[in-house]
This record gives C-alpha cells, sequence and structure tokens, in this order.
C-alpha cells in the first residue's frame, strides 16, 4: 500500500512540474509555451555579457517570438513572426537594423504563437503601465509567463544598448553605458512584448510585468520601449 501511494505521488509532482522545468546547465527555464535562457539580474549585476543562446540553435522558428540584447550589450534582439532582427546604434540620431538569426544573447525569453486574438484598447489606457494593467486583468486564466503584440501607429521612445568593448560590469548604470534613446512620431510598427508577474529581474525590470521590443513597419528602426503613445494601437493575445 505504502509503494502505491509513493508512486501516485510520485506521478502528481512529475505531472505538476511538467510545464514548468529548469535546465540549471543550460540556464534554460521552461514553460508550456515559453522558454527563459540567462537572466537579465546576472547580466546587470554579475557581467555575465556572453552568449546563453545562440538564436540560430532555436530548431522551431514557425510562429516564433523572442527579445533581449545582444551578446555585450552591442545591440538589441527582435524575433517578430520567425524573423530575427539585430539593432544597432549609428549615431546619436540613426542606426541600423539587420536581419539574421547567427546573433547570440545573455538573456533571451522566447516562444511560438499560431494564432492571436485581436482586441481593442480602452480609451483609458495611455501608457505602458495602463497596457500592463490592461493585460493583467484580461488574462486571469491565461498561462503565464505568455508573449503579446501592440500593432498600429505610435509616437514612441525606444532604446539600444551600446556598451563601449571591454566595459565591466557590475550594477545597472554600468551595464547602461553608451545607451542611445530614440525619439519616434507617428510610425507604424509592430510592438512584440513577454508578461509575467514573476520574472522581475529575469526577462522584465524590476517595475515591471513586460518588456518589449518595437520594430517599425519599414524595419529602418528597432529598439527596447522605454515609452509609449497608446492611441492607435491594438493588442494582440495569443488564442489559447
Amino acid at each position: 500500500m505504502k509503494q502505491i501511494v509513493f508512486a501516485l505521488l510520485t506521478i502528481g509532482l512529475i505531472s505538476c512540474n511538467s510545464t514548468h522545468k529548469k535546465d540549471s546547465s543550460k540556464k534554460i527555464e521552461t514553460y508550456t509555451d515559453i522558454k527563459i535562457v540567462g537572466a537579465m539580474k546576472n547580466v546587470m549585476w554579475k557581467g555575465e555579457l556572453g552568449s546563453s543562446i545562440n538564436l540560430d540553435t532555436i530548431a522551431d522558428k514557425n510562429g516564433l517570438y523572442g527579445i533581449g540584447p545582444e551578446s555585450y550589450l552591442t545591440g538589441e534582439l527582435l524575433i517578430n513572426n520567425g524573423k530575427s532582427y539585430v539593432s544597432k546604434v549609428a549615431s546619436d540620431s540613426t542606426m541600423t537594423v539587420k536581419k539574421t538569426f547567427d546573433v547570440s544573447a545573455p538573456f533571451l525569453v522566447y516562444g511560438n504563437v499560431k494564432e492571436w486574438n485581436e482586441i481593442e484598447l480602452p480609451a483609458n489606457v495611455r501608457t505602458i503601465k495602463d497596457v500592463e494593467k490592461f493585460i493583467d486583468n484580461t488574462t486571469t486564466d491565461f498561462k503565464r509567463p505568455f508573449v503579446f503584440k501592440l500593432i498600429g501607429q505610435t509616437s514612441a521612445t525606444i532604446h539600444i544598448q551600446n556598451l563601449p568593448e571591454g566595459t565591466k560590469v557590475s550594477s545597472p548604470q554600468e551595464a547602461h553605458q553608451g545607451q542611445t534613446n530614440y525619439e519616434l512620431f507617428n510610425e507604424n510598427v509592430e510592438i512584440v512584448g513577454f508578461f509575467s508577474t514573476e520574472h522581475k529581474g529575469v526577462f522584465t525590470h524590476h517595475d515591471s510585468y513586460v518588456h518589449m521590443h518595437l520594430i517599425t513597419k519599414d524595419e529602418s528602426k528597432m529598439g527596447h520601449v522605454d515609452e509609449l503613445e497608446i492611441r492607435k494601437l491594438k493588442l494582440y493575445l495569443p488564442k489559447k
């Protein structure tokens, strides 16, 4: 009888953990639909700037979405519906955006979505914090973390990491050396974001549930979203 009870408990534990596994040797945390490699806090506080994942090693690129910085904080990365982009600072007012999977990241969150539900945002949703709160309230029955999109026209502030070569990092202030900000006005964009209430310091900042990267429709500008003007954007959530 004891053996039967032990076996049932073992099966229950395996079942409970089947949607959340952590491979410490590869720094991969796996959920039902999302994988997380490395952690923002390890980059910012421990100076782990090198590669935790090469993007070209991700096998399933069908409906693939992902965001993170480039290794050694020399650019920003975005995977949008199976296409991978890296943006780099060219000057205080210009940047380069290259389409390639031949790039690596010190931390990355990614997952696959095949179908989306389009949602009209209420008129009182105007800021990133408003979007965060609306998503949190709208997705109480979702498996978290998950990816979302915002599509439409917006003005925004984005940045690209541009850490000087050889810089040692042991704090967020040091990590953001060389960061360059860009102002966008009335651009048609796609924004890929990831939401979680449990991953502050892992793939979101300590004061946020979301991490978002933006790319313009003409693919000439891409970066980490710092500010958004929510007026003509529609929200897309994955179909369950």
